[in-house]
């Protein structure tokens, strides 16, 4: 991963990390929200931990990873500086890297299956450090993506809210590609308030302002912020 070449490309970042912003302000007003009820996460995967710490001196301080190697990597030797920092691990997650996950991520959002929620709550348990944690769900029911299916999510948030109590934070969602997003960020957010969970974490860098109409507490934006993927 290539560093960032000058402080020009810092300033480029701060820029779009900016813009994004007011977008994020403008969309929830357009919708009756407040603009601080919305939470923005960027995706800082695949770019390196010069990008992150321009990111920071912009002001951004949540951040989130797809892979746990990667934000092992990248993280730890940024948080002593950074003490506002904080890490979403927004990625499928293996059973095996759940106890890696637990150690370096503030939330786990792709908590999908009952053998993942097995292998978290034995890592809390041995880590002595407890996460939040989203389900994911599929809200498209497609067969390539991670995300509980649709008709086993209620039964499967009840049992994580009994396993995890107040870890459970909210739900999290990736949209089919295809189609509006809508009625399925829409399904999401009306899951999240019949199971009396607060995070909503739905929209990326192409439908992030549809995602807060509809709801979502917490958007997660990538390119928008970092540009290509390094």
């Amino acid at each position: 991963m290539p560093e960032l070449s000058s402080a020009d490309t810092a300033a480029q970042l701060a820029a779009r990390l900016a813009q994004v912003r007011e977008r994020i302000a403008a969309a929830a007003c357009r919708a009756g929200r407040r603009p601080e009820d919305v939470t923005l996460i960027a995706v800082s995967k695949t770019h390196p931990a010069s990008a992150v710490q321009a990111a920071l001196a912009a002001g951004q301080h949540i951040f989130g990873e797809n892979r746990v190697q990667e934000a092992t990597a990248k993280f730890p030797t940024l948080r002593p500086g950074h003490p506002g920092l904080r890490l979403h691990l927004i990625g499928g997650l293996q059973t095996n890297k759940a106890r890696e996950a637990v150690r370096v991520a503030d939330v786990i959002e792709s908590l999908d299956r009952p053998r993942l929620a097995d292998a978290i709550a034995d890592a809390i348990a041995r880590e002595g450090r407890t996460p939040g944690l989203l389900v994911q769900v599929n809200v498209g029911d497609e067969a390539q993506k991670s995300g509980i299916p649709r008709a086993e999510a209620d039964t499967f948030i009840e049992e994580c809210k009994a396993r995890f109590g107040t870890a459970l934070l909210g739900l999290m969602c990736i949209p089919p590609l295809e189609g509006d997003p809508a009625p399925h960020f829409a399904w999401l957010a009306d899951r999240a308030a019949r199971h009396g969970l607060g995070v909503v974490s739905m929209g990326m860098s192409a439908d992030y302002e549809t995602a807060i109409a509809q709801g979502a507490t917490h958007v997660r934006v990538g390119s928008a912020i970092f540009g290509a993927r390094g």
